[in-house]
């Protein structure tokens, strides 16, 4: 470390232990304080002769657009803000942008005749915006000669406010109206899956004026030393160190899961500043834990409706890596940061429910709802035969740059879709299949440690499965796969719309005078083989999933390609969720994501090559130089062959094979030559110097 970064280190250090010790209370005493919801809202628009329930109804931004301007207005004031932002999700953010969100800030003042600041916030500034939408990511949708982006405020996820800016949550879509972002498809799928939701529920037996889906997002996270962060051109510029030799210690012996978080390093000061931030504004972040990789970390909030925590999680991701940066550390969100450790994941707990509360995955709260014992097994039926039959837009919906290294690799589950639901529901759902119609009853297991200081105690009927893309886990799905740097919103997007799809057709079926057992049997018998309990590691088990005819696609690129395939644009057309044009135009993006991704990398590694690589083998005397001088030509010809490429899904095979064969060979030849290159000529630092920050401290500390 060099001297200097190692007293601003050690003062940001000291601060920090000055300041903190367990978590204070004050962020609870001000949790929503920075929310426009609630008895936050309450107390502002009282003043307007509106309260909090007006916002509930989005028809307010037609009748009552002006009164919640004006109190939005004295709520940011008295707050300290002075600004405000539409802020929406442009497509293939992912790994690239900060924060993952767009937005112009605008004064909520102007200027009189006199010259002085006078307040201009009203209803129609509120209520939408414009833009220019030529430079973002479109996939066709719009040509420069038709620019105009326009938002529109999502009554569906609260106003918040950060710093001296508003934040109001929009939809961003071209004058056309076609979609620009990744917010716009996941309404729609909201609209699909609550229509045929409610029509199903009906058929069952429940009267509910809508169905709406719950998620709860767990964040995993790298938090490195941010001086030996800036040592590394990689990590600043990609987000993932394309070479480097492997530490002496890793994750072998499972040292670093869950143990305590220490006050000797400026994690776990990081972490409660950003539990604070999050907490002000309304984002419920309960749980902090080390996880398993060195210096890997997850977050993970209370579950809320769909959109809101989308939202949130995405604000989330921004203020970790700006409270990382007051604290001396880096945040690194991308799924692969560093290689032969575990990569970073974001869970996604997937539930539905009725509008009123009922929870349609929770089989006593349902089946009493609708007075129906098989409701539940009938609507597990349904979501059943949507993962198997539309497993390739799930894998394509997780298909992010980094899930290349992550997926399989004994982290994060395999490329292949299926779904485990224990052995006692497996057990259950093959009986209803067969013809019984009672209800669904767990058997309780209770443990018996053997000793009086523990009294025995009950555990679910269901082991955890790790290894599952998609397992029931009591009352939701966790949808596993899902990479740490993405934007869930074509996840829920896949999910909501599957879903949707096939309550409707069970629910046309029913309508037409088919019985719900008889068809929920059905789609189990054709369905069945998506079922799977085992372990999904295990190479023999692959084997026999993929001969069984589930969906497997192990290229990120080909399953990306899914988008345009004819039954997919059919489906998400008569979702009424994305037109087929706006399914091809983002299957464009997505390639160039990825291919843009990988030359990123690419061109990092040459310049790392040349200015740092090569000059320390040759001031050392040692390592390949020959391979070395070799390597940069095979990367330069590799991009120029993209280049030359004629769409953008030739582009994105060609990166994919430099990325997984060319720059791998070539990060063994690097890997080599640090091997032998003594520690003080070699000027990369290290994993050993960016992985272990609880061997690090004491110099801080001292």
């Amino acid at each position: 470390m060099l001297p200097a970064a190692r007293s601003q280190a050690a003062a940001r250090l000291a601060t920090s232990l000055r300041t903190r010790g367990l978590a204070s209370l004050a962020g609870y005493e001000e949790y929503g304080k920075h929310l426009f919801k609630g008895d936050v809202a309450e107390g502002y628009l009282s003043k307007q002769g509106l309260s909090a329930a007006t916002l509930d109804d989005p028809a307010w931004t037609e009748k009552h657009a002006d009164g919640v301007a004006a109190a939005v207005l004295d709520w940011a004031l008295d707050n300290g803000a002075s600004s405000y932002a539409h802020w929406f999700q442009p497509m293939a953010a992912g790994g690239v942008r900060h924060g993952l969100t767009g937005q112009v800030q605008n004064m909520m003042m102007k200027f009189d005749g006199k010259g002085k600041f006078v307040e201009d916030f009203k209803g129609k500034n509120l209520v939408k915006g414009e833009t220019d939408g030529s430079s973002f990511p479109n996939g066709g949708l719009r040509a420069t000669h038709t620019a105009g982006g326009y938002l529109a405020v999502d009554t569906s996820s609260p106003i918040f406010l950060r710093g001296d800016v508003v934040f109001i949550p929009s939809a961003f879509v071209s004058y056309y109206g076609a979609a620009l972002d990744e917010k716009t498809p996941v309404l729609r799928s909201n609209e699909a899956l609550s229509i045929h939701g409610t029509r199903l529920l009906g058929l069952l037996g429940l009267k509910t004026e809508g169905i709406v889906a719950n998620i709860g997002l767990e964040q995993e996270i790298f938090l490195v030393p941010r001086d030996e962060y800036y040592r590394r051109p990689d990590l600043q510029i990609t987000g993932r160190t394309v070479i480097g030799k492997d530490a002496p210690r890793g994750q072998e012996m499972c040292d670093h899961y869950m143990a305590p978080l220490s006050s000797s390093t400026p994690a776990l000061a990081c972490m409660q500043e950003i539990q604070e931030e999050c907490h002000k504004i309304g984002i419920p972040l309960k749980t902090r834990h080390r996880e398993v990789a060195p210096n890997q970390f997850e977050f993970a909030p209370l579950f809320g409706i769909n959109t809101t925590q989308i939202d949130q999680n995405v604000m989330v991701m921004q203020i970790i890596e700006e409270v990382a940066a007051r604290h001396g550390l880096a945040a690194l969100l991308q799924e692969k940061p560093f290689n032969n450790v575990n990569g970073s994941g974001k869970h996604n707990n997937w539930s539905l429910g009725t509008k009123e509360g009922t929870f349609l995955l929770e089989p006593d709260d349902i089946n009493a709802a609708t007075g129906n014992d098989t409701a539940f097994a009938v609507i597990m039926a349904a979501i059943v035969a949507a993962v198997d039959e539309h497993g390739d837009l799930m894998r394509m919906a997780i298909s992010s740059p980094g899930n290349d290294f992550r997926l399989g690799a004994c982290e994060a589950p395999p490329a292949i879709t299926s779904t485990y639901l224990g052995d006692d529901m497996t057990a259950y759902m093959e009986a209803f299949k067969n013809g019984s119609k009672g209800a669904y009853k767990p058997s309780k297991k209770t443990l018996d440690l053997g000793t009086s200081s523990i009294m025995p105690f009950q555990v679910p009927a269901e082991d955890r499965n790790r290894t599952s893309p998609f397992p029931y886990g009591g009352a939701r799905f966790e949808f596993r796969a899902v990479g740490s740097a993405q934007n869930v919103s074509m996840v829920n997007t896949v999910l909501n719309t599957i879903t949707a799809s096939k309550f409707k057709e069970f629910a046309d079926k029913i309508e037409a005078g088919a019985s719900p057992n008889d068809v929920a049997a059905e789609a189990l018998e054709k369905h069945w083989k998506v079922i799977f309990n085992g372990d999904n590691y295990c190479e023999e088990n692959q084997d026999m999933l993929t001969k069984s005819g589930v969906w497997r696609i192990d290229s990120g690129v080909e399953a990306i390609h899914r988008l345009s395939a004819p039954e997919n644009k059919e489906l998400f057309e008569s979702m009424n969720v994305m037109t087929g044009a706006e399914c091809d135009a983002r299957e464009v993006i997505l390639h160039d994501h990825y291919t843009g991704t990988v030359e990123m990398e690419a061109l990092t590694l040459i310049d790392m090559i040349n200015q740092h690589i090569v000059p320390a083998v040759k001031e050392a005397g040692v390592g390949p130089l020959a391979d070395l001088e070799a390597s940069v030509g095979r990367l330069k010809d590799a991009v120029a062959a993209i280049h030359a490429a004629e769409n953008s899904y030739e582009k994105a095979q060609l990166a994919r094979v430099l990325r997984l064969e060319t720059m791998i060979d070539i990060r063994e030849t690097c890997d080599a030559a640090e091997e032998v290159v003594p520690a003080n000529i070699w000027t990369l630092a290290t994993y050993k110097e960016l992985l272990f920050l609880d061997s690090h401290s004491t110099d801080l500390i001292e």
